[in-house]
């Protein structure tokens, strides 16, 4: 069935203030990152570290994406606009967050709290890896509300008209909401693209990745895995999502199709089959389960 997109992007108004439902996705990911990492963290799979330490890595961890997103926004997807208005790019409230600088962002955070804790950086990302994909689940179904990052048209039954698309910039929502009714925008029906990518590499990857992390494996497995996983379902999703216009040829980087989403996420794939391949022949790290912190006051 043919759905017309017609969630509000806005969950709170107050007065001048707007709390949009991408900022509170957002926060579902940090709040279910904290909650499943505490478990790890009591089950000592990050030996030596205690909750309080996990809560500072876990706080580096949250600027990392912010900063590293809306950098790698700018630097892989909107260069021209940044040459033009520099200052665009403290304007995170316009949107635009890149996972491909998100994920640098999280990684320059691990080093520097690995560095801090002497702990090997790769028993950091072990760790920090399937907490992950909850936080991608939360942050595409906030694409999905606000109505942005739609896929390509499909003539399948399950396609979602998406009133902010370029073929509607002129009309109102009344005229939608007629013409909708009268079942002539069929042809106008896009790929739900990013509820595809929140079952891939938000539901899909969490449950490969809770359940291979269960119990202990070797180093660099776990990483591995979330970077193999992450690369395959973005590469394969990009056949279908609209690519981002501002970067040449209708948005394709070479021969019609290949996308920088696409580009991004092949080092992705490779460096998680060589993680993959490394630790085949790397220890693994026994749990340790933390002492009891000594009771204040």
């Amino acid at each position: 069935m043919i759905i017309l997109h017609q969630i509000d992007p806005i969950a709170i108004s107050l007065g001048p203030l707007q709390v949009h439902w991408y900022g509170i996705m957002y926060l579902l990911g940090f709040v279910t990152a904290w909650w499943l990492g505490r478990q790890r963290v009591r089950a000592g799979r990050l030996p030596g570290v205690g909750e309080q330490a996990y809560g500072d890595l876990l706080f580096y961890a949250m600027l990392g994406v912010v900063l590293g997103g809306r950098i790698g926004y700018v630097l892989f997807y909107g260069f021209a606009d940044l040459m033009r208005d520099p200052l665009m790019l403290l304007r995170i409230w316009e949107g635009g967050m890149s996972f491909h600088g998100g994920l640098l962002g999280v990684v320059a955070a691990m080093w520097w709290w690995s560095r801090s804790h002497r702990t090997h950086f790769f028993d950091t990302a072990d760790f920090i890896a399937p907490l992950v994909p909850p936080g991608l689940g939360f942050g595409r179904l906030g694409n999905y509300i606000g109505g942005e990052l739609w896929g390509k048209f499909t003539d399948g039954g399950w396609g979602v008209v998406f009133p902010r698309a370029p073929e509607f910039a002129n009309w109102s929502a009344q005229q939608l909401q007629t013409q909708f009714a009268a079942g002539a925008l069929e042809r106008y029906a896009r790929h739900p693209s990013q509820l595809y990518q929140a079952a891939l590499e938000g539901l899909t990857m969490f449950v490969l990745l809770w359940w291979f992390s269960r119990k202990p494996r070797p180093r660099y497995a776990v990483s591995g895995l979330f970077a193999l996983l992450y690369g395959a379902f973005r590469f394969l999703v990009e056949f279908v999502r609209v690519p981002d216009q501002q970067l040449g040829d209708h948005g394709y980087l070479a021969f019609g199709w290949l996308t920088m989403g696409q580009v991004l996420s092949v080092p992705l794939i490779v460096l998680g089959l060589f993680w993959l391949w490394l630790s085949t022949r790397s220890p693994t790290l026994q749990p340790q389960p933390p002492a009891a912190e000594p009771a204040k006051g």
